[in-house]
Formats: structure tokens, sequence, C-alpha cells
């Protein structure tokens, strides 16, 4: 198989996919295999991480809500630091790099810095998550058009969003926007959205610890209080297709993005 080479002194920014550590790219394993420095979020599969030789220095910079390891800067000053040091640095991300991740700002810095750096694309949670709860975002006669919208606070807080547009697109696809559910659903129904129109939240998606509720804009929130970050949530008749192609029974078992900070201490 063709594979482009791996230099030293650049930085990957690397998507690991959803949640299942079999969705990662091939360039994307085969970069964790020469890592000499792995730096990771919280919503990596540990088992990625032990693809990474023995030796290399692990980094752990997850981010949970409300309580962050390292601030943003501190983030991109240590891939800086470690490229300088003519190391191969991945930096792994969950999901794709440049949707919701930061990775955008990450690469600016990269650049302002003089370092070079590629970006190898994930599996996006917004399209696999509900695929693997059995809901496909667009569906012909059902929904011709689907957005992802980010659920977080401060994004919510900044950026001016058209939600009377939002709330008119076929298939709504929310990310990290949980514990804000009552709210956006609130914002989707004060902006048109039908009460009845069929939700759906994901927890934990494409892992083991997978759990799915199907609700509607008016009784989601409630009926989702007790599922566990991160999710997914779907807004759309696209959501009544779960029931009919339910492909995924995992067993219980507990979320693997819990288990980062014990198994894998963050270093300086």
């Amino acid at each position: 198989m063709y594979s482009r080479p791996i230099e030293r002194g650049k930085v990957y920014l690397v998507g690991a996919g959803p949640g299942d550590p079999e969705l990662i790219t091939v360039r994307g394993l085969s970069l964790l295999r020469r890592a000499e420095v792995v730096v990771y979020d919280r919503l990596v599969h540990p088992a990625l991480l032990e693809e990474a030789p023995p030796a290399a220095e692990r980094i752990y910079v997850g981010k949970t809500p409300g309580r962050h390891m390292r601030p943003q800067e501190a983030i991109q000053a240590l891939l800086i630091d470690r490229a300088r040091r003519n190391l191969i640095v991945v930096r792994l991300k969950g999901g794709d790099p440049f949707v919701f991740g930061r990775g955008g700002e990450e690469a600016q810095a990269l650049v302002q810095a003089g370092i070079p750096f590629e970006v190898v694309p994930g599996v996006t949670s917004a399209i696999a998550v509900p695929a693997y709860a059995g809901i496909p975002v667009t569906q012909r006669g059902v929904a011709g058009a689907f957005a992802v919208v980010t659920g977080h606070r401060c994004d919510l807080e900044t950026l001016a969003l058209d939600w009377s547009a939002l709330a008119r697109i076929d298939t709504l696809v929310l990310l990290m926007g949980l514990r804000r559910l009552p709210e956006l659903t609130r914002r989707l129904r004060e902006h048109g959205r039908a009460h009845d129109t069929p939700v759906a939240v994901i927890s934990n998606g494409t892992t083991a610890a997978q759990q799915r509720v199907i609700g509607t804009l008016a009784d989601i929130a409630e009926r989702a209080a007790t599922l566990s970050t991160p999710a997914t949530v779907v807004v759309g008749e696209v959501a009544h297709l779960a029931h009919e192609l339910d492909w995924f029974h995992p067993k219980p078992a507990p979320s693997p993005f819990a288990l980062h900070p014990a198994i894998h201490p963050s270093t300086p």
C-alpha cells in the first residue's frame, strides 16, 4: 500500500474517529505507530494509545465540562516545543480535527510558529454515531440536507447562529449539547420546529457503552436526562429509522472515555 513519508519536526493533527478504535484511518494508524510524542484528548479510545511505540511520550490534555487539564494556548505551546525538538508529534483528537475539535486553532498556531504540519481527517461523530444508532442523516424522500451544530456553551454564547434557518433543516445534528438540551430544544421550538419532531440522543456512540434514547422535541430533554457524555443529538424525521435500522447491539460496558487520566497520566 502506498504511504507518504513521515517527517521529524512535524505535527500531525490526526482524527481518531468517533470512539470505536477500528474507525481510525490507515494514515492515522500509520502515524500513531511511528509517533515519538502523542498528545491526546479525552475522547480517544485507550486502545489506540497502545498502538504507539512503548517509548513514545504520551501526554493527556483532555477536557471535560468545567475542567480543562491544560489551557488551549498551553496545548499549542506543547506541540510547538516538541516539534522544535525534531520529534514526530501526533496530536490525536476524537472525531475529526476540523469539526469542533479546535484543530484549526492549533494549525494556525503552528503556522505562526513556522512549524510544518499535516491534517489527517477522521470519521466524525456527527455522521458515524447516528449511523451506529441506525440513523442515516440523509434519506431519500425524508431528509435531503443536514447541518452540524455545536451545543457547547461558549460557542452558543459567541456564535450568531441563525436558529430560524436551523429549525427548517431536515436533519440537525448537535454535538456537545447534552447538558444544554433543554435550552437547545426550546430554541428550535420557538423558531418553528414542531413539538412532535423526532429526536434521538446517543451517548458513548460506536462503543460498547453506547446508549440510545428516542423522543420528541417536547420530551427528549427529560427522557435523556440520565445519559452521560459524550453524546450526539439528532433532530429530524430520520430519527424514526432507528427502530427499523437498529443493527449495533453492543454488550454493556463502561465508557472507555472515562479511563484516560487513570491509565495514562499527563506528563510535563
